[in-house]
């Protein structure tokens, strides 16, 4: 259904499940749902995060894929909601596990041949990691060749001052692009610039993964 509607193939849940030989070439990326996040709070759920991620890193690029996108967190902590707390890390140490999380995964990611893709989130699903910017200085500071940025249009329209120019500044840190506008449905159903973000995309030389990462709205098969 994905092919005769124009995509090149699937973003999975799951690389490492047995059974998936049908769609080896056609699954570029997997976002995999995790027993806790790299930057976890609880050092048990982050040595599960990052036993996670790399079985999905062999099992995408056993598929001929390109990565797999992690956050630094999911729905964990923020500033921005009440009861408005302080995290229980101060910013250096969650800067601290960061890199270290990221050393280790961007390793086993370039041996493997394929790249650990960290996604920012917006302010009100994680606190440590919310630009583009903020990414592309972390992954420098890690030092791991074998992690790219990953940027998604929805949170980007929450965080950054100029979608284009947050692109424009990534560079060769870029590797993949999740599109979704800015009420989180389809492109074409909010205000995100979509046809400015893909010139930007064809003039800084991207060859990464465009993943379409949304809710639908209207009819499924007619939406998609």
């Amino acid at each position: 259904f994905a092919r005769a509607a124009g995509f090149d193939g699937l973003e999975l849940r799951d690389a490492a499940r047995p059974g998936l030989a049908a769609v080896a070439g056609a699954a570029p990326t997997v976002c995999p749902e995790l027993r806790g996040w790299v930057g976890d709070f609880d050092a048990g759920r982050r040595v599960q995060a990052i036993d996670d991620l790399r079985r999905q890193l062999d099992g995408i690029a056993a598929l001929g894929g390109r990565g797999v996108v992690t956050p630094a967190a999911w729905g964990m902590f923020t500033r921005r909601l009440p009861p408005f707390a302080d995290p229980p890390r101060t910013p250096e140490q969650d800067r601290e596990v960061l890199l270290e999380g990221l050393a280790e995964l961007g390793a086993h990611a370039e041996a493997a041949g394929v790249v650990l893709l960290l996604e920012p989130l917006n302010r009100y699903e994680d606190h440590m990691l919310n630009t583009v910017a903020q990414a592309v200085e972390l992954i420098a500071a890690s030092g791991a060749p074998g992690v790219k940025v990953l940027a998604d249009t929805y949170h980007m329209n929450i965080e950054e001052d100029d979608l284009c120019a947050a692109l424009r500044s990534a560079g060769g840190a870029l590797g993949a692009v999740h599109l979704s506008d800015s009420n989180r449905h389809q492109p074409g159903t909010g205000h995100v610039p979509f046809a400015a973000i893909l010139a930007t995309l064809h003039e800084i030389g991207f060859d990464g993964a465009l993943s379409v990462e949304c809710r639908l709205r209207g009819e499924p098969a007619e939406a998609v």
